[in-house]
């Protein structure tokens, strides 16, 4: 089968969620299948990522979105009605390069990733077409409404109704739909939202990996630092959980890992707090620390972090928002937390009875290995690719 992923960044580098979904379904995808990759981003990308990118593709078109054509398309879609997650992707040269390319290729089947690429579809009513939700945007949105300043919370308001409404409007205009976890599935609102086939991210067990090293931090957390709910996330570990913790274990150090710290993020650094910033090898900063904690606020979408920590053995500490994308067993593969008392008294516990903690990575990575692996999770989409 010819297969046509149309994605809203190139999927390498894999420094966010999104990029790393795409790049190993696209891996996996590639086996069996011939895969054309037709991709927007707003940045300059040097050869040697595309370089990754081909050995899984046999076509490869990077549509650049330039600072004055983003400008363009925020205020042309602040009088269409559509959300600015999906305007601030659209442009026409865009689309009349995927219709060139459509017609050239002749796919048998069109994957969107996101809804931001949904509309580049929708003209091509002939050719059958899966959306990936991935995430509920309107979801994430919603809280936000509420968390910005005053004078961006009529934006973020405006936003979310209009992603609610086009998260909804989309649905009929593919064939098939795929979203990363049960909780996001019903966080849909249409009335046929129980035929969203539910695809969980996965993770590469051969990269991550158990390995010994010396522990130079007693917490970790890690993501991509410049996205809003994980920027959230850290300040409340760090100005709310860790003074808890530090009133008992003054001497612990907490290590922020990931890429584009912005300034918030920076200005949370101390003598017990590092801001590393992006790493060549995520693995060492993982195996350096004795804990992962994901104090994550906003309830959407799978939380790699987790993944790629357990399967390392590391063991972890999260919200119930978190883990019931995930689904891992409280005290058991994980730790679950809703309150800073909670999490400081976790956080200790795991660091005081080393039995328990070494029990519950053990359990979490079985459990990872049994659940989330890539090769499944796209067998299972490309599945639905040949209904």
């Amino acid at each position: 089968m010819k297969i046509l992923v149309i994605l809203s960044r190139v999927p390498y580098k894999l420094d966010k969620g999104d990029k790393l979904r795409a790049f190993n379904q696209i891996k996996q995808l590639s086996k069996n299948n011939e895969v054309i990759l037709f991709a927007i981003d707003d940045k300059n990308i040097p050869e040697r990522r595309l370089a990754e990118l081909k050995k899984y593709c046999s076509s490869i078109t990077v549509v650049r979105l330039s600072t004055f054509t983003i400008f363009l398309n925020l205020i042309r879609t602040f009088f269409n009605g559509k959300p600015f997650q999906v305007g601030y992707f659209y442009f026409k040269k865009a689309q009349n390069k995927l219709d060139e390319l459509i017609k050239k290729q002749q796919p048998d089947h069109i994957y969107c990733q996101l809804i931001r690429t949904a509309e580049y579809a929708k003209p091509h009513t002939s050719i059958p077409k899966t959306l990936d939700y991935m995430d509920v945007f309107s979801k994430g949105m919603e809280r936000r409404k509420y968390t910005e300043s005053f004078l961006l919370r009529p934006i973020f308001a405006l936003e979310y109704k209009r992603l609610l409404k086009y998260e909804h409007d989309i649905f009929n205009y593919f064939n098939n739909k795929t979203i990363i976890s049960e909780q996001d599935k019903n966080f849909i609102q249409h009335p046929k939202r129980i035929e969203i086939k539910v695809i969980p991210n996965g993770v590469d067990t051969d990269y991550f990996k158990p390995t010994i090293n010396e522990k130079e931090f007693e917490v970790l957390f890690n993501g991509n630092m410049n996205y809003p709910p994980n920027v959230e996330s850290v300040e409340y570990l760090v100005n709310k959980i860790m003074p808890l913790v530090w009133q008992k274990k003054p001497g612990l150090r907490l290590l922020i890992s990931g890429s584009s710290p912005n300034n918030k993020v920076m200005a949370l650094k101390s003598d017990k707090v590092v801001v590393s910033g992006w790493v060549d090898d995520i693995r060492e900063n993982f195996a350096k620390s004795k804990i992962l904690v994901a104090p994550m606020q906003i309830s959407i979408g799978l939380q790699n972090k987790l993944l790629e920590a357990m399967a390392m053995q590391i063991p972890c500490i999260t919200s119930t928002l978190a883990n019931n994308a995930l689904g891992a067993k409280h005290n058991e593969q994980i730790m679950v937390a809703d309150s800073p008392e909670q999490y400081a008294q976790h956080i200790i516990e795991l660091l005081d009875n080393e039995q328990k903690a070494n029990q519950i990575a053990l359990n979490g990575y079985h459990f990872v290995i049994n659940n989330f692996n890539w090769e499944s999770t796209s067998k299972a989409l490309e599945r639905l690719f040949f209904k």
